[in-house]
């Protein structure tokens, strides 16, 4: 594999070492193939939508010491989509914003409140999202009052109303990627609000960059911050 003939954490010449391991010629870093190996496993199964607990079960590892990893991946994708983000952020694009709620939960006027509101934009077909302000902070103090009925219709209402939008069709790049993250996060059972923005950076990196693409940057920004 080319990845073991340079160093991943600085793309220098590599020396094999008599135990098996690998060192820099610059910055001097030891690893072993097999770990290098495992990582490369591991992110090309994150791009390929597999999941943590029946990854953990085919390479044999804890199905916790995958989650981490994952985790870390999403930061990775989260990063990257800013870096990508601040290039293209003074294009002309589209724009529209989008209510995303568990297919659950769609039926229940009152889910609202659960709601992850996001504007979603699309750069020269790469796009890119914000999260909004969660209404959640609000769903307790409406319930105590007994108004959170007349809240809710309201809020539709303004909703209908007031949407944020500038597209030029109905059926769009940015529509599809509401599709594309509508299916993939069913994945995932269940994703808890605080961790919500990174599962939505993860698919709007995978989104705007083929499997090789991903799989090839998560490579490189990962071992470039072990160093």
């Amino acid at each position: 594999m080319i990845w073991l003939e340079e160093c991943l954490y600085c793309n220098n010449f590599v020396y094999h070492l008599k135990d098996g391991r690998l060192k820099c010629s610059k910055c001097l870093k030891k690893t072993s193939k097999e770990k290098i190996n495992k990582i490369i496993t591991l992110i090309d199964a994150f791009v390929e939508n597999e999941s943590a607990n029946k990854l953990s079960k085919r390479l044999h590892i804890s199905y916790l010491s995958t989650q981490n990893y994952f985790e870390e991946f999403r930061y990775i994708c989260a990063s990257l989509s800013q870096e990508e983000y601040e290039i293209k952020r003074h294009l002309e694009c589209e724009y529209e914003e989008y209510y995303y709620l568990h297919k659950s939960k769609k039926h229940i006027k009152e889910a609202i409140f659960d709601a992850h509101n996001f504007l979603t934009f699309d750069y020269e077909g790469h796009i890119y999202t914000v999260l909004l302000p969660s209404l959640k902070q609000y769903k307790k103090q409406f319930l105590e009052d007994s108004i959170e009925g007349v809240y809710v219709d309201e809020f539709y209402r303004f909703k209908r109303e007031s949407k944020i939008i500038k597209v030029k069709q109905r059926y769009n790049n940015i529509v599809e990627f509401w599709d594309y993250f509508e299916k993939h996060i069913l994945h995932y059972k269940g994703v808890k609000d605080e961790n919500f923005i990174y599962f939505l950076k993860e698919f709007e990196f995978k989104y705007n960059h083929t499997k090789e693409e991903a799989k090839e940057l998560l490579i490189q920004s990962y071992f470039k911050e072990k160093r």
